[in-house]
């Protein structure tokens, strides 16, 4: 099956780049630049265009003339492949709920769809269809149903997400589920004793039977990765640790890692830290290389990411926080819910750092890292991942 994949990769870095470049790595690479294409266990030839609007977070969702210019450049590629490779079937992500990057699917669908026999869109954001309810006008969902409307394919990240496509009357719906490889594929080794270990002597420190100012129980490292912004939780996370620490015996340190949209909001947080005296408990090291992040998820104690974006479906740096076994803290939010146990006591309200104070003074002592990690080798494994979208795609044929 030959399929144009019309969706970009890294850079930007963020979660949807990242899949895409999963899917295509995978499935064999761009056969545009194979003499011969690679073959695959998957039986997808990919084509890609690689229809990259935006340089970096900051452009994101931003207008810009240029981008207009690109449509149309993208949209010759995709003609041509077509017609040079009889590519018959292509494979769009939907944008969430932003006018800029809504009107520039309804400009690329429009040129696009009379070219393909078949349309298979990606849902990797959630929320559209609430958003064009609440706060898009009747134009904007007439033009957005009539070009989205009718997919013979949408694929979703999970069930809340299921309502974004059918809104627009997809002809089919499957549910997969992200998915990464195994980072930590020693953890029983290597990791899950020491945090045991860890929880256990924090028990005791919390019942007072022991002290702790020189015990290195007493210390909790809580770890916050993703676009280090407002609505992604950070603040909530910092005055989180910082509520935390004035109630317990333990000791919270927070350390965040990702990139920032703009210098603006880079120095906001860093003043946000500054001006709370927060410098002992808080470290903000900006967006770090792939291995120093794998080692600060084995060695941190907490993951901490209290989301409440917009377009926020189903977060791939939850995935790798249980691919490492590490107890969470997040937000009932968008899917999230979804992938976490029933009653799990890591879930808070969106913009609640008492909230999450309470969940840090209570997870130290308990041992999620078990049923985290089961939930990540029975759900978000890569193998899985990919030969549930396989399947997927294969099923318009």
């Amino acid at each position: 099956m030959k399929l144009l994949v019309f969706a970009h990769t890294p850079p930007p870095h963020h979660g949807q780049s990242y899949a895409v470049k999963t899917l295509l790595e995978n499935f064999g690479g761009d056969c545009r630049k194979q003499k011969i294409p690679s073959p695959n266990p998957y039986g997808i030839e990919c084509y890609h265009v690689n229809a990259r609007f935006s340089r970096g977070l900051a452009d994101i969702g931003e207008f810009q003339g240029a981008k207009i210019l690109l449509i149309f450049w993208f949209w010759l590629q995709a003609v041509w492949v077509r017609f040079r490779y009889g590519v018959e079937n292509f494979y769009y992500v939907p944008a969430p709920g932003k006018p800029v990057a809504l009107y520039r699917d309804w400009l690329v669908l429009l040129l696009c769809r009379p070219f393909f026999k078949k349309i298979i869109l990606h849902w990797h954001a959630a929320g559209l269809a609430k958003w064009l309810e609440t706060v898009g006008s009747n134009r904007t969902r007439s033009l957005t149903h009539n070009r989205m409307k009718y997919a013979d394919l949408s694929i979703v990240l999970s069930e809340f997400n299921r309502q974004d496509a059918e809104k627009q009357l997809a002809q089919k719906i499957i549910v997969v589920s992200g998915g990464i490889s195994d980072p930590c594929p020693q953890l029983a080794e290597k990791v899950l004793p020491r945090r045991r270990a860890l929880a256990a002597a924090r028990k005791k420190i919390l019942a007072g039977e022991v002290s702790s100012p020189n015990d290195p129980a007493g210390i909790v490292r809580v770890l916050y990765v993703a676009l280090a912004s407002r609505a992604k939780g950070v603040f909530d996370a910092i005055e989180g640790v910082a509520l935390a620490n004035q109630r317990s015996p333990l000791q919270f340190r927070l350390t965040v890692i990702g990139g920032f949209a703009s210098d603006a909001e880079e120095t906001e947080l860093r003043e946000f830290v500054r001006q709370g005296g927060w410098q002992d408990a808080v470290e903000i090291l900006g967006f770090v290389p792939a291995g120093q992040k794998n080692q600060a998820f084995a060695d941190a104690d907490i993951f901490c990411f209290p989301t409440y974006y917009s377009a926020e479906n189903q977060p791939g740096n939850l995935i790798e926080a249980m691919a490492f076994g590490l107890p969470i803290i997040t937000t009932r939010w968008r899917s999230i819910p979804e992938m976490l146990p029933e009653n799990y006591p890591g879930i808070v309200d969106p913009k609640s750092p008492a909230q999450i104070a309470a969940a840090l003074r209570l997870l130290p002592a308990s041992d999620f890292s078990g049923p985290l990690r089961e939930i990540f080798l029975r759900c978000f494994t890569l193998e899985r991942h990919l030969a549930a979208m396989a399947a997927a795609i294969r099923s318009v044929e």
